[in-house]
């Protein structure tokens, strides 16, 4: 075995080199080593260990997949920071040295990633409680479309368009979200019709009641239903309300076919669609005008 403490003699040396002092603790070559492998273990193992919980530990129960992520992240996080603390200390860094370091650099990090975690905060909230989910309809500010991942920092929306919008997270939280499927698919839409004054209420809301009920995408269940809403200037205007849960993304897709089977209902039935108009009335009376000749001078200048 001699020869073996002779191999490995050189590595003890090189391993002894000091890099520089914390504190009155002096950081070598092996120190670094030391930390290096036992800090990439630890993320590797942690990230086993989120993946177990996420895929193993609770793929039975009812738990939601995004709240099994963020369980999943949460328990990393403390065991990183535990494995952290144990492996400092089993290299001989005295961590109340580190102290006023970490505190000056926290303060930097807080002002500077501030927003970053006000979104993770923020993600770790809606993960939790739920107020929207994935595969949910939503419309926070300008932006409308389906929730298709919530991740801790941000959540991907996709318009009709196909576009992805990643929205940060603290945008649920400060802001009003519309949430058009919170409960269930099903959404209601409102559709205005103004027909001429001279059309049969009754049969305008017979034909408009056809039209709905034909159609594929309109629940039977609740039904739709028409009102007349009012007088309008030039029409009678009603409003054709259907309950739908296919074309609740695309809204406009089922009032244009609505539409289309409505121009062709009210041509077949003779029902006039209007358009603006003005009535003139002229009243008779006398209009006097006098004739000025040119030799007449003009009182108005």
């Amino acid at each position: 075995m001699d020869w073996l403490t002779d191999l490995l003699r050189p590595l003890d040396t090189l391993s002894q080199i000091p890099l520089y002092s914390v504190g009155k603790t002096t950081i070598t070559l092996g120190t670094m080593l030391y930390l290096t492998v036992l800090v990439v273990a630890l993320f590797y193992a942690t990230a086993k260990l989120k993946t177990w919980i996420v895929e193993g530990l609770l793929s039975r129960s009812h738990v939601d997949l995004g709240v099994r992520h963020a369980i999943g992240a949460i328990v990393r996080y403390i065991v990183v920071a535990i494995g952290l603390v144990i492996i400092l200390q089993t290299a001989g860094i005295n961590l109340s040295t580190l102290t006023v370091l970490f505190g000056a650099l926290g303060i930097g990090v807080g002002f500077g990633l501030q927003s970053i975690t006000n979104n993770f905060v923020s993600g770790i909230i809606l993960l939790l409680e739920r107020p929207i989910k994935v595969g949910d309809r939503i419309e926070v500010g300008d932006v409308h479309g389906d929730v298709v991942n919530i991740s801790p920092r941000a959540t991907t929306i996709v318009t009709n368009d196909n576009i992805a919008i990643i929205v940060p997270n603290a945008d649920f939280i400060s802001s009003k979200v519309v949430n058009w499927s919170y409960t269930n698919r099903d959404v209601r839409f409102n559709f205005p019709i103004g027909v001429s004054y001279g059309s049969d209420p009754e049969q305008v809301r017979r034909i408009l009641l056809e039209v709905a009920q034909a159609h594929r995408g309109v629940l039977k269940e609740p039904g739709p239903s028409v009102l007349l809403d009012g007088f309008g200037d030039s029409s009678l205007n009603f409003v054709l309300r259907v309950w739908t849960r296919e074309f609740s993304t695309i809204p406009g897709v089922l009032r244009s076919e609505l539409y289309f089977s409505i121009c062709r209902a009210f041509k077949e039935e003779g029902i006039e669609i209007p358009f603006p108009q003005r009535d003139l009335h002229i009243k008779s009376g006398t209009l006097n005008v006098r004739q000025v000749s040119a030799q007449e001078p003009d009182q108005r200048r």
